[in-house]
């Protein structure tokens, strides 16, 4: 992918923030500069309304497929964007044709404000894109929060998937089952917090003599989403559904193939859920990233391609 060192405000799309436009680092600008939306359209979002048509945030890239070549769905973490695989594509991309996708009520998609953001809706919205995008068996990746989304899609929609890609995978921890009982004013002040801590962080950074633009751009990458208009009444209408709380009783139902990448440092989750989804998942292999934290895509994209693409050019059963 080829990129500028800035990007004009002439050359942003519509939907993105101007806040893209004070990015420096290579691989964010170059996946803005191929970021798309695609207009999507989801049957049964509000019951008895008719297809809502959704703007949907679609990065897609990377190597032409052959009609017997499964491509690669990537689905980033909660309260994030598909941005967050920008250093990871640039190692997938020449090998395998790859989307990188802002599913319902997150990152850069349309927000729709009538639309509860829950995960049968995350579902369905999914589906529809797959089904007028791709509709072939993919190879779905999920990052912590889209990992879940990813197992749940999975186990819906078996043969829309071919195999399964668990990053630091929400599953057996990390969903929202006691949202649904809070009220909804502390919601708005937690959603108020997650806006402000990276504000904070990115202020932090602009004050201190020697910050690189490294560490402002990482900042940036990960607030960008959060200056998306709907952003709040997303997050807390996500919490309200309670999340994904249920699928731990579910997860070893999983019949695919599935390749679990797990950081060696992931102080979010903790590194025992890693083996959880070893022992329950039948058709699976773990590899660990050293010295990645709860994000390896971000931590050591390098290292977490070159685990996935392994396993592509061996074509196994990661559970044999």
């Amino acid at each position: 992918m080829s990129f500028n060192r800035i990007i004009p405000k002439s050359d942003l799309e519509p939907f993105l923030p101007l806040l893209a436009q004070q990015i420096q680092n290579g691989d964010a600008i170059a996946f803005l500069n191929h970021l798309q939306r695609q207009p999507i359209t989801v049957s049964d979002l509000v019951t008895g309304a008719p297809p809502v048509p959704v703007p949907t945030a679609v990065m897609a890239t990377g190597k032409p497929t052959p009609d017997d070549s499964a491509p690669l769905i990537l689905l980033p973490v909660f309260d994030s964007s598909a941005l967050e695989f920008r250093h990871l594509i640039p190692y997938l991309a020449p090998h395998k044709a790859t989307y990188a996708l802002d599913v319902l009520g997150f990152g850069f998609t349309a927000s729709l404000p009538s639309i509860a953001i829950a995960p049968s809706t995350i579902r369905q919205h999914l589906y529809a894109t797959w089904q007028q995008l791709i509709n072939r068996p993919v190879l779905l990746l999920g990052a912590s929060l889209g990992g879940a989304i990813a197992i749940d899609f999975a186990l819906r929609h078996p043969d829309c998937v071919e195999r399964l890609i668990l990053v630091d995978s929400v599953g057996f921890s990390g969903s929202f089952p006691l949202g649904q009982y809070l009220d909804a004013s502390l919601l708005n002040w937690g959603a108020d917090w997650l806006r402000l801590r990276k504000s904070m962080a990115f202020q932090a950074t602009a004050m201190l003599p020697f910050t690189s633009s490294s560490q402002t751009d990482k900042i940036l990458c990960a607030m960008l989403h959060q200056a998306m208009p709907g952003w709040k009444q997303a997050i807390v209408s996500f919490t309200q559904s309670g999340g994904y709380g249920y699928l731990t009783q579910h997860i070893a139902a999983i019949q695919q193939p599935t390749l679990i990448l797990w950081g060696t440092r992931d102080n979010t989750l903790g590194t025992e859920d890693a083996w959880k989804f070893k022992q329950a998942i039948a058709r699976s292999r773990l590899e660990w990233i050293a010295g990645a934290d709860h994000a390896p895509h971000i931590d050591a994209p390098e290292a977490v391609a070159e685990v996935i693409l392994q396993d592509f050019s061996e074509d196994k059963d990661v559970g044999a």
